[in-house]
């Protein structure tokens, strides 16, 4: 049973699953527009965002905090010196995911998950 169990399993273990998102974030952070799953997306929308909030401070500790999670300098140098200042008024919604239809090969919903 999964009673109060938050989060999305992604039919992965648990290392897998992280990995994936980890990458996923400093691909939507470095290229600002990436096509996914509509699920993963989704996932991944709420990690986007806490670690543009994170960065809205620009110090060292918050430079350490978004490389603890991220796997790339450049995507959390991008975080710290181009959008978090970009987002300094705005308190969330940083993230749009826009729905593509099905993809040929498997039929999974595709979607595109974006800066706005």
């Amino acid at each position: 049973m999964r009673h109060r169990k938050k989060g999305k399993i992604l039919s992965r273990k648990t290392g897998p699953r992280v990995a994936l998102l980890k990458n996923l974030a400093a691909s939507l952070i470095i290229c600002e527009r990436i096509k996914t799953t509509e699920a993963k997306a989704k996932v991944l929308r709420g990690i986007a965002e806490k670690l543009v909030t994170i960065g809205k401070i620009n110090d060292l500790t918050t430079y350490r905090r978004l490389l603890a999670y991220l796997p790339t300098k450049i995507a959390a140098k991008k975080v710290l010196e181009q959008l978090s200042p970009k987002y300094k008024e705005i308190k969330g919604g940083y993230t749009r995911i826009i729905k593509l239809g099905r993809r040929k090969g498997d039929a999974a919903e595709m979607a595109q998950i974006e800066f706005v």
